[in-house]
């Protein structure tokens, strides 16, 4: 089994990643989506936190010579840790905003001048968190070689938005991966299969068209 197959199959086997194609989750931004993603869970299994981090320090192989590892806050920091100490890098992370008291940081740890830095992500929706620690890494003067994160929904905005900043990235796991590996193991119906594709297409009309539609008629 490949890498993109065995991440997908664990993160379904621990409820990393749920899905309910006929009872949608909200996320935060109020879209209502057919899967949840919360990668934390990961952290609490043994061989699945193994798998990912040797996955990781596997990925990390496609990008430019790096020196240094940045977590972003607040789930990318415990797997961008991990990643460092395996290869025996310094690490730091980034913080959504800054901290409100003390020296009111929003890159913690010392980052050497000079550093090329790998930021390690561990979910990509449209991108945004990821982008916006890059490009506070990038004021500091430290060049960025690349983002990686355990997993994508594989939206067309985040590859444009990657795209935007001239930023390479790089996942484990996919969407489409994760689709093919449920209905393999029987998690998912080919129907719901299909619909959970059409999601991932148009993600904002997705729940008008397929409960709306219905509840209207």
């Amino acid at each position: 089994m490949n890498t993109e197959r065995e991440i997908a199959k664990n993160l379904l086997q621990i409820k990393a990643i749920k899905l309910s194609p006929q009872n949608p989750f909200t996320w935060a931004s109020g879209i209502k989506s057919p899967i949840y993603c919360d990668n934390r869970i990961a952290l609490s299994h043994t061989e699945v936190r193994k798998s990912i981090k040797l996955g990781f320090c596997e990925l990390s192989k496609q990008f430019e010579e790096f020196d240094h590892i940045s977590g972003v806050a607040t789930a990318g920091i415990a797997h961008g840790a991990l990643l460092a100490d395996h290869l025996e890098l310094p690490f730091s992370y980034v913080r959504a905003k800054a901290k409100g008291h003390g020296k009111k940081n929003k890159i913690e740890g010392y980052i050497k001048p000079g550093s090329k830095i790998l930021v390690v992500e561990d979910l990509f929706s449209t991108g945004g968190s990821s982008i916006l620690a890059i490009q506070d890494l990038q004021k500091e003067g430290f060049e960025v070689v690349g983002v990686m994160a355990i997993f994508t929904y594989g939206f067309e905005k985040a590859k444009q938005n990657f795209k935007s900043i001239k930023t390479k990235y790089a996942t484990l796991s996919n969407y489409a991966t994760l689709l093919t590996e449920a209905k393999s193991s029987g998690y998912i119906s080919d129907d719901e299969a299909k619909t959970l594709l059409e999601w991932s297409s148009s993600p904002s009309e997705w729940y008008d068209n397929n409960f709306k539609k219905k509840q209207n008629k």
